[in-house]
């Protein structure tokens, strides 16, 4: 989890006789066809077994000797780095579950996964109770206290119960804030916020194993952001607490968890907040583990981020039917100018290159230019399709995903728009042709 992992499939047998099991059920069962297991440690993930899911959607792990009490990931998707959950393996006992995309892991054996399990349940109807005391705006004191009583009751008796286990690193670190006397809502929430942390140790080897330190991260930075107008100050004020929140965790934790907060706001489009990270905070930690791709992918990013310059590079236009080379900067044929990437090879963009084209045309002189960069291997049946795009200005990229214009500009997939302004400032990234002429209508008058 802390580092980035690579998985390998290789359906191989075990021939070790087996101590204990992990089995389950998926469900639907035709949504799943195999499941990898790994052991999970701060540096690494560690390939155990994998396993063929039947038509019922039934799998199992046998575990020997070898297989070590800890944090174990079991896969069953790809991208791997999102189809997984946590498992908890003590050792001692058999596994039993089942799965599906919606409700997650129920464990019907595992003292570990079930306490866990019952401990995040039963603390969430405590929860739940808070929110409709405050949503009912009850004055009742008593009753607020009495909920107040329940929950830190539950906290205790669980961490009771679990002593000894893996799973009280989990319960533990869970604690939520707990008043003793009565608080209004806002007074509740600001202490709820200040407290967020109290009981996660950022270096707890075992939370570090998993995915707790994560989703409580997330959690706060998007959950304890009020949502409206101050959205984006309130992610970026978030970020600085969390990053004062885990100051005594080692320089990799810290890497590692900005940069899982760092792709969710490139995720979500809050590209502000995605530079604001990495200026405040990721570039200088990247700089002092010498990890110059991370350093070198988030300058990258903000280069191209909106309300940039867009990169320069050279082009071919037709001026008095001669072929001229000139750089981007010197363009001036339109208001806006659209930077498409695409390839002849992709059959996404062949959908949408005509309906570019046809969608230009509708527009009055002036308005867009499309700038068409064809990320290519080799150049002929990029020709043959320019021919049909007589409008746009052609770009050939060869070298693919190597060509130097489209590492410039970030590509990582095709079709690929950047939207410029006049001046070539970048005023939007639309994710697809759907999204690009949605954000043009304001922007552009139709014949």
């Amino acid at each position: 989890m802390f580092k980035k992992m690579v998985f390998v499939i290789a359906f191989m047998p075990m021939f070790i006789t087996a101590q204990h099991t992990i089995k389950g059920t998926f469900s639907p069962a035709e949504d799943y066809k195999y499941a990898i297991l790994y052991k999970v440690t701060p540096e690494s993930s560690s390939y155990i077994a994998n396993t063929q899911v039947d038509e019922k959607g039934n799998f199992e792990f046998q575990l020997d000797s070898t297989v070590t009490k800890g944090m174990y990931r079991l896969v069953y998707a790809l991208p791997q780095e999102e189809f997984n959950f946590d498992i908890i393996y003590n050792g001692k006992e058999d596994v039993l579950l089942t799965f599906d995309a919606e409700t997650g892991a129920s464990y019907q054996s595992s003292i570990e996964n079930t306490l866990v399990n019952s401990y995040t349940k039963s603390m969430s109807l405590v929860s739940s109770s808070i929110g409709n005391f405050f949503r009912q705006k009850s004055k009742d004191s008593l009753a607020l206290a009495a909920i107040f009583k329940t929950q830190r009751e539950t906290q205790n008796a669980y961490e009771i119960e679990a002593e000894g286990t893996i799973a009280l690193h989990f319960i533990k670190a869970n604690e939520p804030y707990i008043p003793e006397t009565f608080e209004d809502i806002t007074t509740y929430i600001d202490n709820l916020k200040m407290h967020f942390f109290d009981h996660v140790d950022f270096n707890n080897e075992t939370l570090q194993s998993s995915s707790f330190l994560i989703e409580r991260s997330l959690n706060y930075v998007f959950g304890m952001a009020a949502k409206g107008k101050d959205e984006i100050a309130a992610y970026k004020k978030n970020t600085d607490e969390l990053y004062l929140a885990m100051r005594d965790a080692s320089t990799l934790i810290k890497c590692s968890l900005l940069e899982v907060l760092w792709q969710q706001m490139v995720d979500a489009n809050f590209e502000s907040v995605a530079n604001y990270i990495s200026e405040a905070y990721l570039i200088e930690i990247a700089r002092s583990l010498n990890d110059t791709e991370l350093e070198e992918g988030l300058k990258l990013f903000k280069s191209v981020s909106i309300g940039n310059k867009a990169p320069q590079f050279s082009l071919e236009v037709n001026e008095d039917k001669k072929q001229v080379l000139k750089s981007l900067y010197e363009i001036n044929t339109a208001a806006q100018y659209v930077i498409v990437f695409w390839s002849s090879t992709c059959s996404h963009c062949l959908e949408e290159i005509p309906q570019l084209q046809t969608y230009v045309n509708g527009l009055k002189e002036g308005q867009l230019q499309v700038i068409a960069i064809g990320l290519e291997d080799e150049p002929s049946r990029w020709k043959n399709e320019t021919i049909k795009y007589p409008s746009f200005m052609h770009v050939l990229g060869l070298g693919k995903w190597d060509n130097e214009i489209g590492r410039h500009y970030n590509v990582t997939a095709t079709p690929t728009y950047y939207v410029l302004d006049r001046d070539k400032n970048i005023i939007a990234k639309p994710y697809d042709f759907q999204a690009f002429t949605k954000f043009m209508e304001q922007k552009v008058e139709k014949k």
